[in-house]
């Protein structure tokens, strides 16, 4: 690979940004007396061709960070509890495997939101009692929580929050659906 020289302004450009940084530590002086200037050799320009004199595309803009997930409130919380506040929904993920349980849950929350969906219930169970080992018991009450904090459900969930006890307790949880963008539209 060839280098290119550098023109008068980038040389300028160039200088003024080597001369506003400061090292992270200072170096010996025998490391500095020893290190030689590298020179680079003048290069021909090449040729432009019609393909290269083609303005180069826009790079693409960075997706926008997932929103960010908040836990429900308190008294919504204890609405729920109560029974003054409905479900709007119900997923119980006993018996199935991590692939299967996750695909059921990403399909089952694009389908709850597009419905309208504000609020569900998602049952992952307890796991095997005394199962602090993590010999894998309780896989899906730990995998759950995670999967929502993944930017493709962040899209969907508002928030989560463990169940009163009533529906579950530790073994599910209430998922704060957001609006769908259709929904909000009409």
């Amino acid at each position: 690979m060839t280098r290119r020289r550098l023109s008068d302004d980038e040389r300028v450009l160039w200088k003024g940004v080597t001369r506003s940084i400061a090292p992270l530590r200072k170096r010996p002086a025998a490391e500095i007396e020893d290190a030689a200037p590298t020179v680079i050799p003048p290069v021909s320009p090449k040729p432009r061709t019609k393909a290269a004199a083609a303005p180069a595309a826009a790079p693409p803009k960075p997706a926008a960070a997932p929103p960010p997930l908040a836990t429900l409130t308190r008294r919504t919380k204890q609405r729920i509890a109560r029974g003054s506040h409905s479900l709007d929904g119900r997923l119980d993920l006993h018996g199935m495997t991590q692939a299967e349980a996750h695909a059921a849950l990403f399909r089952f929350l694009q389908a709850k939101q597009a419905r309208g969906a504000k609020l569900v219930l998602v049952i992952t169970g307890k796991g095997a009692r005394g199962g602090e080992d993590g010999g894998g018991r309780g896989v899906l009450k730990r995998m759950v929580p995670l999967w929502l904090g993944l930017p493709d459900c962040r899209g969907l969930v508002i928030g989560f929050e463990a169940a009163a006890i009533g529906h579950g307790g530790e073994g599910a949880l209430y998922v704060s659906l957001r609006k769908s963008a259709r929904t909000s539209e009409l």
